[in-house]
């Protein structure tokens, strides 16, 4: 999996996580992309420092270097609207 692809995807499922602290199955797969990021593409310190109005920007290390990317807010929220306009999973 690209790095890019791994970390939205943790970023999509770490926003269920927060949002649904009971949400097991969240919490599994925010492990299982934590996961990829650390073994497959060597990051470390994965979190999100900020959001604002529009933007959620995720910082890591990579190499040792700190980076930062960002992430339009609506876009990465979409995974956690998605669940909640279900009535299957509320």
């Amino acid at each position: 999996m690209k790095l890019e692809d791994a970390l939205f995807n943790w970023l999509q499922i770490r926003l269920v996580a927060d949002a649904r602290p009971d949400d097991n199955a969240a919490k599994e797969t925010e492990s299982f992309f934590a996961e990829i990021l650390r073994d497959d593409h060597k990051l470390g310190n994965v979190h999100i420092a900020n959001k604002d109005d529009t933007m959620i920007h995720v910082r890591y290390e990579k190499d040792g270097k700190p980076k930062l990317q960002m992430y339009d807010k609506e876009h990465a929220e979409q995974l956690l609207a998605d669940i909640n306009s279900n009535p299957k999973y509320n």
